[in-house]
């Protein structure tokens, strides 16, 4: 998933406009929606971890267009980011619009069975 769609996806889960986060983030209502079309990118690193902040979640979610594998290819005792990576991305789909009830019950039952796999080791 790109910047722009993680962005918009992030600002809708806590109902926020664009000129909230636009306002709150110091930056122009223009530049947020650049940002969600995906015409630009942030030039700076601290405006992904503003907006991270503002928006509640992880700043290398907001810059890693690649997350599923980075998630992958990390384990938690090589990389303790990837246990909070993974919990973002969990927060984000649980708080989803785009999820039904019964997505979002399937997608935990998921996350149980593979602790209780985990656990049984």
């Amino acid at each position: 998933m790109k910047f722009g769609e993680k962005l918009r996806k992030c600002r809708k889960a806590i109902k926020m406009s664009q000129q909230e986060l636009a306002s709150k983030a110091g930056l122009g209502i223009n530049t947020i929606s650049n940002y969600e079309k995906g015409h630009t990118y942030p030039q700076n690193r601290d405006i992904y971890l503003k907006l991270a902040d503002i928006l509640g979640t992880d700043a290398n979610y907001l810059r890693n267009e690649n997350e599923l594998s980075a998630l992958e290819s990390a384990s938690p005792a090589s990389d303790p980011s990837a246990s909070e990576n993974l919990i973002s991305l969990a927060r984000m789909l649980f708080s989803s619009d785009e999820l039904s009830e019964k997505e979002k019950l399937a997608l935990f039952r998921s996350v149980q069975d593979a602790f209780w796999a985990g656990a049984a080791l």
